[in-house]
C-alpha cells in the first residue's frame, strides 16, 4: 500500500491528484486542516446569530441575493441549491475525472475558508476512500461560479440522493453512503454553496492535464531522437552554443534530452561528415518546437499548483479578520464575497496549452512521415518501412491516423474567448473552464497517441539500419522497450492495438523508466 495523501490546504500536487485518482491512494486530513476547517464553522455560527444578511448563508443566490431566509428554511435552502443545480447534461465523467474533482473539493475545503462543518470534509474522504463515486453529468459547467452543475452532482450523493457507482455497480446515493457505513447528510447554513461554488473539475483535469503532457513532452524527445538517428539525422542543431544564444528553457532541455538520449551512437557518427549540411525543420527545430511545448505546460503546473491549494468558493470566511463593507453584508463578522470560483487563470492556460500540444502531435506526424514518405525518407530506408512495398503498406495508415488526431485538435478551439451570460445577467462573464479542461484532455491524448505513432515507426525503421552500427544508449533503451510489447512489422497486420501499447508506454512512464535504467538517470 502506498502513503496516504494528506491533506492540509496548502500541498496538493499533480502527482497527488493522479495518485488519488487514478491509482486510488488513500487520502487523509491533517490535524491543522481539521482545525482551520471548526474555527471557519465558528465563524459562520457567529454570523447566524448575530442576524445580519450575508450571501449564501440567509439570502437567496445570483439574481435572488436580495431575497432574504428565514432561519427556518435554511437548510432547505441549502439542499434546494444542491438539487436544483444537479442539472447537468451530457456524457459522464469516468472514475479518474469524479474522483480528481472530489479529492480536490476537498482540500479546498480543508484550507478553513468554507465554513463547513468537519462531517462535511470527512463523508467526502469516506467516498474517496471507500470507492464511492457519484455519477456526474460533465456538461453545465461555465467554469463561475465555478463548476457549479458537475460539483452538484457530486453532492447529491452526500445527501443520500443520486446515483453512485461502487464497485462497478450503480445505486442510489442513500444505499451508496450505507456501504461504507454513511448516513445522508443534512446540510447546514453555508454548506450547499460551499460544496458546489469553486474550480474543482477544471483544476482537477488540468492536473491530470499537467501530469500527461509532461509525459507527452519527454516521449516526442524519444521519439525524435529517435528518428533523428534512423533518418541518418544529425544532432548539431542540439549543440549546447545554440540553445545558449537564445537561453529559453524549454529549448534548452529538449536539446539537452536529445544529446543524452543519442549518446554514444555509432549510427550518428557513422555518417558525421556526410555532404548533407541540415536537417528538415521537424528534426532541425525539435528544441525550439518541443521546448516551447515545455514553457506552456510549466506556466500550467505553476498555476494548476496555486489552484490546487486556493480557496474557490463564496463568500469566503476569514476568523479573526474584521470586515466593514457595504459589499460583504456584514459587519466585522469576517465574511466577504467575491470571485475565486472564476476559472479565468485555468481556461486561458488550458487553452494556450491545448494549442501546444498540437504542434506537439503535429511535429511528430511530420517525422513520422519522414521515415514512410518514400519522396522524403533516408535512402536505406524501404517506402512505408517494409520490403515487398506494394504488395504490403506497412506502416502507411497509421500516418493518416496521426494525421486525423493532429486535425481534431486543430479543430478545438478555445472555450475561454467565449462568453454567455446567465442567472439574469448577474453573472455577466463566464470563463469556460470546464470546456478547455476537456479540450486540453483531447488534446493530450492525441498527442501521446501521435507520439506513440512516432517511436512504433522509429522502431520499426532501426530494423533496416546495419546490424554493426549500435544505437546511442537512451534511444536503443528505447528501441528494446518498444520490442518488448510490439514484434518488428515482418508482413502487414492491423496496428491498432499496437499504436495503443505504444501510446501506453509513454502514457503510464513505463518508457521514461526504461530509459532512466539505462542512462541511470531521468530525463526532463
Amino acid at each position: 500500500m502506498s502513503e496516504p495523501v494528506r491533506l492540509d490546504g496548502a500541498s496538493l500536487t499533480p502527482e497527488d491528484v493522479a495518485r488519488v485518482a487514478r491509482d486510488g491512494a488513500r487520502v487523509t486530513i491533517t490535524e491543522s486542516a481539521r482545525e482551520a476547517v471548526r474555527e471557519s464553522r465558528e465563524r459562520v455560527e457567529e454570523v447566524i446569530d448575530s442576524d445580519e444578511a450575508v450571501y449564501g448563508l440567509n439570502t437567496g443566490f445570483g439574481q435572488l441575493v436580495t431575497e432574504r431566509i428565514p432561519e427556518s428554511e435554511r437548510e432547505r435552502l441549502q439542499t434546494n441549491l444542491v438539487r436544483s443545480h444537479a442539472s447537468g447534461v451530457g456524457r459522464e465523467l469516468d472514475r479518474e475525472a469524479v474522483r480528481a474533482m472530489m479529492l480536490t473539493r476537498v482540500n479546498a475545503l480543508a484550507k478553513g475558508y468554507s465554513g463547513i462543518r468537519e462531517v462535511v470534509v470527512d463523508h467526502l474522504v469516506t467516498m474517496l476512500n471507500g470507492g464511492v463515486h457519484p455519477v456526474v453529468r460533465s456538461r453545465g459547467s461555465l467554469g463561475a461560479s465555478g463548476d457549479l452543475a458537475p460539483l452538484a452532482h457530486l453532492a447529491l450523493v452526500l445527501l443520500g440522493e443520486g446515483v453512485a457507482e461502487v464497485d462497478g455497480e450503480r445505486l442510489d446515493g442513500e444505499a451508496a453512503l450505507e456501504l461504507v457505513a454513511l448516513e445522508p447528510l443534512s446540510l447546514a447554513a453555508k454548506e450547499g454553496l460551499a460544496l458546489i461554488n469553486g474550480t474543482q473539475l477544471s483544476v482537477g483535469l488540468a492536473a491530470l492535464c499537467v501530469a500527461d503532457a509532461e509525459r507527452a513532452v519527454r516521449g516526442a524527445d524519444v521519439a525524435g531522437a529517435l528518428t533523428t538517428e534512423v533518418s541518418m539525422g544529425t544532432t548539431a542543431a542540439c549543440d549546447p552554443a545554440i540553445q545558449d544564444v537564445r537561453p529559453h528553457d524549454g529549448q534548452a532541455t529538449s536539446a539537452r534530452n536529445i544529446r543524452e538520449l543519442t549518446a554514444d551512437s555509432e549510427i550518428v557518427e557513422s555518417h558525421r561528415n556526410c555532404d548533407r549540411v541540415q536537417d528538415a525543420y521537424s528534426l532541425r527545430c525539435l528544441p525550439q518546437v518541443h521546448g516551447a511545448v515545455r514553457d506552456a505546460i510549466a506556466h500550467l503546473r505553476g498555476t494548476v499548483e496555486t489552484e490546487l491549494n486556493s480557496a474557490t468558493d463564496n463568500p469566503l470566511v476569514f476568523p479573526g479578520h474584521a470586515v466593514d463593507d457595504r459589499a460583504s453584508g456584514t459587519d466585522g463578522v469576517g465574511v466577504l464575497s467575491g470571485g475565486n470560483f472564476h476559472g479565468e487563470v485555468l481556461a486561458l492556460q488550458l487553452d494556450y496549452v491545448t494549442n501546444a500540444l498540437t504542434e506537439l502531435a503535429a511535429i511528430a506526424e511530420r517525422r513520422t512521415d519522414r521515415l514512410l514518405n518514400p519522396n522524403h525518407q533516408a535512402d536505406h530506408l524501404p517506402p512505408f518501412l517494409t520490403p515487398e512495398s506494394g504488395v504490403r503498406s506497412g506502416y502507411m495508415i497509421a500516418q493518416y491516423s496521426a494525421a486525423a488526431l493532429v486535425n481534431e485538435s486543430r479543430s478545438l478551439g478555445a472555450p475561454s474567448t467565449d462568453n454567455t451570460p446567465v442567472s439574469g445577467g448577474q453573472e455577466d462573464h463566464v470563463s469556460m473552464s470546464a470546456e478547455s479542461a476537456y479540450h486540453a484532455r483531447t488534446a493530450v491524448e492525441n498527442a501521446l497517441a501521435t507520439v506513440g505513432i512516432e517511436l512504433l515507426c522509429g522502431a520499426q525503421a532501426m530494423e533496416f539500419v546495419d546490424d554493426d552500427l549500435d544505437p546511442g544508449t537512451g534511444t536503443g533503451a528505447a528501441y528494446d522497450a518498444i520490442r518488448e510489447v510490439v514484434p518488428p512489422l515482418d508482413a502487414d497486420r492491423p496496428l491498432h492495438t499496437e499504436i495503443e501499447v505504444a501510446t501506453e508506454l509513454v502514457a503510464t512512464g513505463r518508457l521514461d523508466d526504461a530509459i532512466e535504467g539505462a542512462l541511470d538517470e531521468s530525463i526532463e
